[in-house]
């Protein structure tokens, strides 16, 4: 994430959250939850604030404090995205942006 301030959060929440949704052809009526964290030095601003103004403000969204884990990867946003659908888990195209996909090497980035 470049920068730590509101618009930083907002822009890269809405970045993440766009891919996950476009990658996986969701529509907005199939959600069902969405749950957002974010690392502790990320403090200006909520998360879910951007899923509201792409017009999520229906959708249950709920943010939360990412663990602190000693030498764990700093100005992270995750999002957890319950949602119906027709793909199979092996389907479902997990999305990690911005150097995020360090996170996980055993699953393919999309």
């Amino acid at each position: 994430m470049p920068g730590r301030d509101a618009g930083d959060v907002l822009t890269a929440t809405e970045k993440l959250l766009s891919a996950v949704l476009d990658r996986n052809a969701i529509a907005t009526d199939d959600l069902i939850s969405i749950l957002f964290t974010a690392t502790e030095d990320l403090v200006s601003a909520f998360p879910a604030e951007a899923a509201r103004t792409m017009g999520l403000g229906r959708v249950p969204l709920l943010c939360a404090r990412e663990l602190s884990v000693e030498g764990s990867m700093p100005s992270v946003v995750r999002l957890l995205l319950h949602f119906h659908t027709d793909l199979t888990l092996d389907e479902v195209v997990h999305v990690y942006l911005d150097g995020a996909e360090s996170l996980r090497d055993d699953l393919d980035a999309g």
